[in-house]
């Protein structure tokens, strides 16, 4: 090895080691590491920038608009509530539900999908005694199997496409994937249907744990001199036996009180931290002299006159509040929303409001106007999955929306007759979409995710310096002399356990563009079809199952869920090993 391999080498382990500890945001961790290279000589600042150029990764981002202009209509969302009202039985409802939400996702960003359906799917489950837990995993499964059909169906493929072509190779068409990706994504769902849907856990809903296991939401409450009774313990001023909450601390300067006993003397000025039911919390406030902290001047009673909503929203992955306490962030000045509670799930967070530091899948309870929703709901920060009735601000008219999915399906068509590039049909797709005024350019900016298109970019610069410096090339050989004497289905297998193994600790473009080189260097050497490798790399990468962390729509329903990691593992882990299973021997026939 020369001293430029170790260096990336040295590089990319420090990369995976920050990514894997969570220590700051991935986009914001692999765009440091292409400065470094940039910096060392390793790559020219030619090199370095050719990511925020690539064809792949402008054509995500003209994708997120397009996607985000059909789901604004809102058409989409009353169809499928209408669609699911008819369902009677939950292994009924899944097929009736899940087949269509695939087919849908292999042509728009599953993200937004997920965002959409979690609320209803809750509700609707609630609604008749079903537990959420049953279906919220199956609708993030079934997004990313759906994904893996088409080439637009997610960024990962988009990206190895744009990668292809900077290789001198030929990308993908619109349909390369779908050989694949049909055959495993009706074993999927079948699988989830059968198997899966005993393995998932039987968590109760909201409705139904108000009385048996409250959602244990964190608020703080402070103690004014007003007041009746100050000077006495909790047990006499009846805080001791509130039915579903509970007093975890209390605050008094400096000076935190936990465990807090029955005997001790409530003081003005004490911040009591309470857990349990947001509706009991509330209660509290009838009290005179206990006034809820929100960190806003809106109170629970603005939510009468309906010029406030409680919303909940879902920390997000990609979110710049991680690693931040509330406090810190100025949540309230920041997003003019007050932070009322806060639920972690399977974890009780003993600590005020303003000091809780933010993790990833953590529920927050917001007191916010009625045009956070409309403000927010693409934020990069947190996914919104409050069940409220979509604001006027984000309705369009029924001719709109019929327009902009007709506009969809036209392009698609474009692309399929050979017509247009994927990028060209997006490109004319978004033009069209300004000029007839169905968005504003400010809308257009509000749907592009900047840091996911960050994170892209900067992977490409990535994968160029492990080609540049014969670190590809040198690990390519490694796999191989390790792979050669057992055949090319077993380095078929291993290249999709290693692309799979990224996916699940780091991101899914992120493990693309790091294995696609080494795959490339493969089939060169084996003198075999590059494509098939590539499309290997591309379900591999999609097929993130085992964690809450290595896919968006996976984190977006684990706090509405109730679920715990392990859950993911129990139900993921078998679905993973029969994706791979069906995808590597239907790839190795058709290409190999």
């Amino acid at each position: 090895m020369t001293l430029e391999m170790i260096f990336v080498l040295i590089l990319l382990l420090t990369m995976f080691a920050v990514l894997i500890l969570e220590a700051a945001r991935p986009d914001m961790v692999i765009f440091s590491v292409l400065i470094i290279l940039m910096l060392s000589g390793i790559l020219t600042v030619d090199e370095a920038l050719s990511g925020f150029s690539n064809e792949g990764m402008l054509t995500v981002a003209l994708l997120f608009i397009v996607a985000g202009v059909v789901q604004k209509s809102g058409l989409i969302n009353q169809m499928m509530n209408k669609w699911l009202k008819n369902s009677r039985s939950p292994r009924g409802s899944m097929m009736r539900f899940f087949v269509p939400t695939s087919a849908i996702s292999a042509f728009l960003n599953n993200t937004p999908i997920v965002v959409t359906l979690t609320p209803i799917i809750k509700k609707w489950c609630e609604d008749r005694g079903i537990a959420p837990s049953k279906f919220l995993i199956p609708l993030s499964y079934a997004t990313i199997l759906g994904g893996m059909i088409t080439l637009m169906g997610t960024s990962t493929n988009l990206v190895i496409h744009g990668l292809l072509l900077d290789f001198g190779l030929e990308g993908f068409s619109l349909f390369t994937l779908t050989a694949v990706g049909i055959p495993v994504t009706l074993i999927g769902l079948i699988y989830l249907f059968t198997i899966g849907y005993k393995l998932l856990p039987d968590n109760k809903g909201f409705s139904q744990r108000v009385e048996e296991e409250p959602k244990e939401y964190i608020a703080e409450i402070q103690v004014t001199e007003e007041f009746g009774q100050l000077g006495k313990s909790v047990e006499q001023a009846g805080l001791r036996d509130l039915k579903g909450l509970y007093l975890i601390e209390i605050i008094r300067g400096n000076e935190r009180i936990s465990p807090v006993r029955s005997t001790t003397v409530i003081q003005s000025g004490d911040r009591l931290i309470f857990t349990g039911l947001i509706s009991t919390i509330a209660d509290l406030q009838k009290m005179k002299g206990l006034k809820l902290v929100t960190g806003t001047t809106i109170g629970l009673d603005d939510l009468k006159d309906g010029s406030i909503n409680l919303v909940d929203a879902v920390v997000s992955d990609q979110s710049s509040l991680l690693s931040k306490s509330i406090k810190q962030l100025r949540f309230r000045s920041r997003y003019d929303a007050g932070v009322i509670a806060v639920h972690r799930n399977n974890e009780r967070i003993k600590s005020k409001i303003g000091d809780i530091v933010l993790k990833p899948g953590d529920s927050l309870l917001l007191l916010a106007g009625t045009d956070f929703i409309g403000k927010y709901d693409r934020s990069n920060d947190f996914f919104v999955v409050s069940p409220l009735d979509i604001p006027p601000s984000l309705k369009q008219s029924v001719k709109k929306g019929w327009f902009s999915i007709i506009m969809l399906l036209g392009m698609i068509g474009t692309v399929t007759l050979g017509w247009l590039s994927m990028f060209k049909a997006m490109a004319l797709a978004v033009l069209v979409f300004l000029v007839v005024k169905i968005i504003t350019p400010q809308d257009a900016k509000k749907y592009i995710h900047f840091n996911v298109l960050l994170l892209i970019a900067s992977s490409f610069g990535i994968g160029t310096a492990m080609r540049k410096t014969g670190l590809a090339e040198w690990g390519a050989n490694m796999l191989l002399n390790f792979g050669k004497p057992l055949g090319l289905l077993a380095i078929l297998f291993m290249i999709y356990l290693l692309t799979n193994l990224f996916t699940e600790i780091l991101s899914n473009s992120t493990a693309a563009v790091i294995v696609l080189p080494l795959g490339v260097e493969i089939a060169q050497t084996l003198h075999v079809d590059p494509m098939g490798i590539a499309v290997l790399i591309a379900i591999a990468a999609s097929a993130s199952f085992i964690t809450p962390i290595g896919y968006q729509t996976n984190l977006i329903v684990y706090g509405p869920g109730g679920y715990r990691f392990i859950d993911y593992v129990k139900v993921g882990l078998p679905l993973s090993l029969i994706v791979m299973v069906t995808a590597v021997l239907i790839i190795y026939h058709i290409w190999f």
